[in-house]
């Protein structure tokens, strides 16, 4: 099983990749490109199905087969940040391939998405009505979502009309992708394993965030109290975007304390 993984590659040093969230691709990083690739070698990528990014032919489209494609387009190690779904995509291949990083960071992510009773996280009938909205009217469902991705932020506006300028300027996912993808947002469940994460491990949240809430971020503490965290006061589901300098401010020196004792060049 192997993927045609699109890739953009700038600066030197210990490699850092970088894993965009549901339904966009690799322009969504534009803002913190030229911060990251000043301290390390950044790979932005488009994660399988998405973008450039075409997933392969007579592949099931599961978290499993996701997780295992983006795998094999990595470094053979790295410092792996992941937004929204790639998270979800960071914090799974870091459980079952330690040794391949030097750090994990999820941006507003979680290890479960769906709200329950005892779980803070996005409603359920909002997943369900985007996947049902997503063959009726493929191009709107899309902006809605990021629209929500958005909200609360001050200036909620002109971050959607960015998203939209960086989402469209490359070929959209197909509805089957976008459908399988928000299957793995409302079901998969990395919460019973948490505990056994054993990398340096680095978690930013919104406070404004409509689709992560931040009480997420203290309960993840209950399951890893190693892992630090930073709730970014004026920002929504996409910190980077909202405050790309606090953003960066928090997120540097957690990569360069876990830089390895020698750069790889």
């Amino acid at each position: 099983m192997v993927a045609s993984v699109w890739r953009a590659v700038s600066g030197t040093g210990t490699d850092i990749v970088v894993l965009h969230g549901w339904g966009l691709n690799a322009n969504i990083w534009t803002p913190v490109t030229p911060a990251l690739s000043e301290i390390g070698r950044l790979h932005r990528l488009d994660l399988p199905g998405y973008g450039e990014s075409p997933w392969p032919e007579n592949c099931p489209l599961t978290f499993a087969n996701l997780c295992e494609l983006t795998l094999a387009a990595l470094p053979q190690r790295c410092h792996l940040i992941g937004w929204s779904l790639g998270g979800l995509v960071a914090t799974e291949l870091a459980l079952r391939h330690p040794h391949r990083f030097y750090s994990v960071t999820s941006v507003a992510s979680s290890p479960y998405f769906p709200a329950t009773a005892d779980w803070p996280g996005i409603d359920p009938h909002v997943l369900t009505t985007f996947a049902k909205q997503l063959s009726k009217d493929f191009k709107r469902t899309v902006e809605r979502f990021l629209a929500l991705q958005s909200y609360g932020s001050p200036h909620a506006r002109a971050d959607v009309k960015q998203i939209k300028e960086w989402l469209f300027a490359k070929p959209m996912a197909s509805v089957e992708v976008l459908d399988a993808s928000l299957d793995m947002l409302a079901h998969v469940d990395l919460r019973p394993r948490l505990p056994e994460l054993s990398v340096p491990f680095f978690r930013i949240y919104g406070k404004l965030d409509a689709l992560v809430p931040k009480a997420v971020a203290s309960r993840v503490t209950e399951m890893i109290p190693t892992s630090p965290y930073y709730i970014a006061e004026k920002c929504s589901h996409a910190p980077f975007i909202s405050d790309t300098q606090e953003f960066l401010a928090h997120l540097i020196p957690f990569i360069q304390q876990h830089q390895p004792a020698v750069a790889i060049t």
